[in-house]
């Protein structure tokens, strides 16, 4: 595993987006667990984007102009929705002194849909992972997937440790009603401002 890989992966794992502002929300609101939740599933979520690097239909998203439209507004819909959701105290940031079954199955529909309704996942698998692919790679696809399975574990290692942090502090926060007030609108300005990128965003 190239020290190059590692590096660039880390850097744009970590680098602030939805995925982990998602986990922070979750932690904040939820507590680790479900943080550790939001995180696996903003993990799961990129599996669809390497599956469709694998068989091909990243290439195909990559090179309509149309499939790659309908796919990013879907995505900034469903960010302006959580940023709506939010600022409404039944999203993300949605406190629940006791959680149950239920908003963990929430938090993880909602953390995959974040990364399944991103395309610049799929054009990443198909123009960030081959530069790490010799070219005699013997088994190219094989090489794929371990380096998809790094980048991922590192996904979920990052997003955790946002989201536990967030939780660690949690009870600093929840109490103060001004402070969530505060934090509400400021996770829905963030959700709509990831939109906005993601909206202005080209192939």
């Amino acid at each position: 595993m190239s020290p190059e890989f590692l590096l660039t992966s880390l850097i744009i794992v970590a680098s602030p987006g939805t995925g982990a502002i998602y986990s922070i929300a979750a932690g904040l609101a939820r507590g680790g667990k479900a943080s550790v939740v939001a995180a696996f599933a903003c993990t799961l979520g990129i599996v669809p984007h390497l599956i469709a690097a694998m068989m091909g239909l990243a290439a195909l998203l990559h090179a309509s102009a149309v499939a790659y439209e309908i796919v990013k507004y879907a995505g900034v819909a469903y960010l302006l929705w959580m940023a709506w959701q939010t600022l409404k105290e039944q999203g993300a940031l949605k406190v629940e002194t006791k959680a149950d079954s239920r908003s963990f199955w929430r938090v993880m529909v909602d953390g995959i849909a974040i990364n399944v309704l991103n395309p610049k996942l799929s054009i990443f698998f198909v123009a960030f992972l081959p530069q790490f692919i010799a070219a005699d790679e013997a088994s190219p696809l094989a090489r794929m997937l371990e380096l998809s399975g790094v980048f991922m574990a590192m996904t979920f290692v990052v997003f955790a440790l946002y989201g536990l942090f967030a939780a660690a502090m949690r009870d600093h926060v929840v109490t103060r009603p001004a402070v969530m007030t505060w934090l509400r609108r400021s996770f829905a300005a963030a959700f709509v401002a990831l939109g906005a990128k993601l909206a202005l965003t080209e192939r």
